[in-house]
């Protein structure tokens, strides 16, 4: 009976073609001798398993044979040293001193030092005059997975290969070859989960395999796989990112609690949930772009739908949430209630909304009060044209957004429209505005405090134009609307203006209002704007067209606008108080 040969040391590449998943640097290195290019120290770096130190010895082979890379054999001219026991500075001078001695029978001594980062600074600099230096016959190569420790004064004297993770696709392929040679039938589901556990590395995933074999003879199931190394089934994580999709914190907690129940890795978990989510963020980014071809059927169709119902923000948060989960795990006592904490925190954070968002979706609301809520959020509705101002001393000209409320009565500039039937003292501007602001304070508050700032400019054609300040061109906004337009003209009827209409402009002749200078002294928000001096003649009594008197807000007539109704549907809220400013 034969010695037992682990698969991991049975299956290890002999030539360049074997190795999986790093066609990026055996087809550099195979050029390199074929073209006599060979510099005197190569680093390879890359995750643990990916073929590091098996390149190493293929390219020290390959460098001491005579017909290139497909020779296979060992040499005696290639030392390997570890560099986790051997990382001292009396090693590394002992190494010195023996390099200068010509190889015995092959043309290169090579010094190939795993763990490179593992040696102290001392090592390191005793190491670093002969690694500028070396006799020719001398060649060095070095292999660790944490290239960030290495000093870069030696990084700065190798040629750097960086390895990369192994595709699941690739592992399981080689893993399906394996087993056969080896008398194994395996699911191609346990061989998917091998794959996933193996976290890209060939070598890992060969040691699972073996060990597997071991326990379950000639046929093993998916099921054997996910219970002797805790790893969770894609059809649990798509059950678990799907009650996350659907915030059902119930059957996240549910969910969880079978699979810590079952003995699964609560990191693997959170690693694995973050995989699929990943997936689901480049099927939104991408489209059919997006690399998803080693993906089962179940797990396509999952990212699919919930492409159709999550955007890219939403996903986003989702990824930040369960990677700040997987930082707070290390550290926690208590996991599983860092982990039930961490999913359902990620799970609500699909209703959260963005800062600049909700700055947006209020903006919208505000240009388009009569849109869907799901339109008002939307980034695509247009923007309003610039407002312009009017120049002092100037005829005011109309607000870009404003529209005469009964556009049939629009009068030609051209021709005199004819008057409203009111007698000639009730055509006085001042006396117009100043009974609206009286109704309006009564009838609808809310309407009445965007009211109060404005001017009468003047009358004519068919319509009474107000006026506000430059740095009120906001309240426009919020009150030349056609809603308020009917309400405004109705309250004008009551008042014996009937067919009249309103126009806001933004005015210069219109002057800013006084800002309080302290506390004690902050007018009320009925303080009158008075116009300049020179803008006072026939306006005497404007001062007291804003004195209306101060009347609590109805919460029912509040609730009432349109514009408070769309805000607390777009934002999913609810009106908690109503404060009347003084």
């Amino acid at each position: 009976m034969g010695a037992y040969q682990v698969i991991a040391r049975k299956y290890r590449p002999q030539r360049f073609e074997e190795v999986v998943g790093q066609d990026h640097v055996t087809h550099t290195l195979a050029q390199a001798i074929q073209r006599r290019r060979i510099a005197h120290a190569y680093l390879f770096c890359g995750p643990r398993g990916t073929g590091k130190t098996t390149l190493a010895r293929i390219f020290a082979k390959c460098l001491n044979a005579t017909d290139g890379p497909r020779t296979e054999g060992r040499c005696l001219d290639v030392m390997e040293i570890d560099g986790a026991s051997n990382r001292g500075i009396e090693e590394i001078r002992e190494l010195r001193d023996t390099i200068h001695y010509a190889p015995a029978a092959a043309p290169f001594k090579i010094y190939i030092i795993d763990e490179v980062h593992m040696l102290t600074k001392e090592a390191f600099n005793a190491l670093l005059k002969t690694l500028e230096e070396p006799p020719p016959h001398v060649k060095f190569m070095f292999a660790t997975t944490e290239p960030e420790k290495v000093l870069p004064t030696i990084l700065s004297r190798c040629q750097r290969f960086d390895l990369r993770r192994i595709p699941d696709a690739q592992i399981m392929q080689q893993l399906g070859q394996i087993a056969s040679s080896e008398g194994v039938e395996i699911e191609s589901e346990a061989l998917q989960a091998i794959a996933r556990g193996a976290d890209g590395g060939m070598r890992d995933a060969q040691s699972t395999l073996d060990q597997l074999i071991s326990f379950c003879g000639e046929r093993i199931a998916e099921t054997d796989v996910l219970s002797m190394f805790g790893l969770t089934s894609r059809d649990q994580i798509l059950s678990l990112a799907g009650a996350m999709v659907d915030r059902d914190s119930a059957a996240v907690l549910r969910s969880l609690d079978q699979l810590i129940d079952q003995g699964k890795d609560l990191g693997r978990l959170l690693a694995d949930l973050q995989d699929h989510f990943r997936h689901l963020l480049l099927h939104k980014i991408s489209g059919s772009e997006a690399p998803l071809g080693e993906l089962s059927e179940a797990s396509l169709q999952s990212i699919q739908q919930q492409g159709e119902i999550l955007n890219t923000g939403q996903i986003l948060r989702l990824l930040d949430n369960l990677n700040r989960t997987e930082s707070r795990l290390r550290e926690a006592t208590a996991k599983r209630i860092a982990v039930e904490v961490g999913l359902i925190r990620a799970s609500e954070s699909l209703d959260h909304r963005e800062i600049d968002d909700i700055i947006k979706a209020l903006r919208k609301l505000k240009e388009h009060p009569d849109a869907p809520a799901s339109q008002a959020s939307s980034p695509t509705l247009p923007r309003p044209n610039p407002r312009k101002t009017v120049p002092s001393g100037a005829a005011p000209e109309p607000s870009v957004t404003s529209q005469p409320t009964k556009s049939t009565s629009t009068p030609d500039t051209s021709q005199e429209a004819p008057s409203p039937s009111t007698s000639g003292e009730a055509m006085d501007p001042e006396k117009a505005w100043k009974g609206v602001l009286e109704l309006a304070s009564k009838e609808n508050p809310f309407l009445h405090s965007y009211l109060v700032n404005g001017q009468p400019i003047e009358m004519g054609h068919g319509r009474l134009t107000i006026g506000f300040a430059p740095s009120l061109a906001d309240q426009i906004e919020m009150v030349d609307q056609k809603k308020h337009h009917k309400t405004l003209e109705e309250l004008l009827a009551q008042l014996g203006f009937t067919g009249l209409g309103l126009r806001f402009v933004v005015s210069k002749q219109v002057a800013e209002p006084i800002k309080p200078k302290h506390d004690d002294e902050t007018p009320s928000a009925t303080t009158p704007v008075s116009l300049p001096s020179d803008q006072n003649s026939g306006l005497a009594d404007s001062s007291t067209a804003h004195k209306a008197p101060i009347v609590p807000i109805d919460p029912a007539a509040f609730l009432e606008d349109p514009l408070i109704q769309k805000a607390l549907e777009t934002f999913k809220g609810r009106l908690i108080n109503i404060e009347s400013s003084a």
